[in-house]
């Protein structure tokens, strides 16, 4: 039976992130904007390779800052939902960091419930030995981030396309596509835009994906030799 071309990029990628030996916990970012299809291809790439290492699935939004924080700007500011969104520094601390090089290897799969805006109670997991973490999320190769990550995705879409499928998934958020527009247009969409020019995801990771079709996910680069190996693994950033 002939694969789908998107069951190809999955088992690519599956193979390639399997065969990724470090002496560490392996840890994949996947990035990209708004409703690029991230939680999903993560959620798939688990599946298919649980099947031959143990993997821990996390999200950037188990890290949000409270309401407050994230809005001092305002509710509507492209800066603000950037630079004040998610609590980097306890993303390095309380996971990048332990599940890196020299890292215990115990590490916190949730901080902030936002949707309740209340901190989630600490409680500490064991990474398993050769795991390999999946973290999927928004503004993952910021420059405070994108040297902890041993392997690092972008899924590309056009604004226009994060913008028509948010009109759908996040119409019963918001309440109106009215609404939707009004904080795509003013926040979240020239926020994506502020860190892709200070940033440079496109240019950072190792594999990019143009997602503008998720049935038909097109690979724009496969950096190959970025694939890191017990021999010359990624730098870890100094200690604080």
């Amino acid at each position: 039976m002939q694969l789908s071309q998107r069951e190809q990029v999955l088992v690519r990628l599956a193979k390639y992130l399997g065969r990724c030996r470090v002496s560490h916990t392996l840890r994949v970012a996947i990035d990209g904007p708004d409703a690029a299809g991230k939680t999903r291809l993560a959620d798939n790439l688990a599946h298919l390779l649980g099947q031959q290492r143990e993997v821990i699935r996390l999200s950037v939004d188990r890290f949000h800052r409270p309401a407050a924080a994230r809005r001092q700007r305002g509710s509507l500011s492209a800066e603000g939902y950037h630079r004040d969104s998610f609590d980097n520094d306890t993303i390095i601390d309380s996971v990048l960091r332990p599940l890196g090089p020299g890292g215990d290897g115990r590490y916190l799969p949730a901080t902030y419930d936002y949707r309740a805006d209340e901190p989630v109670p600490p409680t500490y997991q064991r990474a398993p030995a050769r795991g390999i973490l999946l973290f999927d999320g928004v503004f993952l190769l910021r420059p405070e981030l994108r040297d902890y990550w041993d392997v690092a995705l972008y899924l590309h879409v056009a604004p226009e396309v994060t913008l028509r499928r948010a009109l759908k998934r996040d119409l019963d958020l918001f309440g109106s596509a009215a609404a939707v527009e009004q904080r795509y247009h003013g926040r979240y969409l020239p926020g994506q835009e502020l860190y892709r020019a200070e940033a440079q995801p496109l240019d950072r990771a190792d594999i990019v994906l143009d997602m503008g079709n998720p049935l038909n996910p097109t690979m724009l680069c496969w950096a190959a030799d970025a694939e890191p190996d017990s021999h010359g693994e990624r730098g870890q950033p100094p200690a604080k």
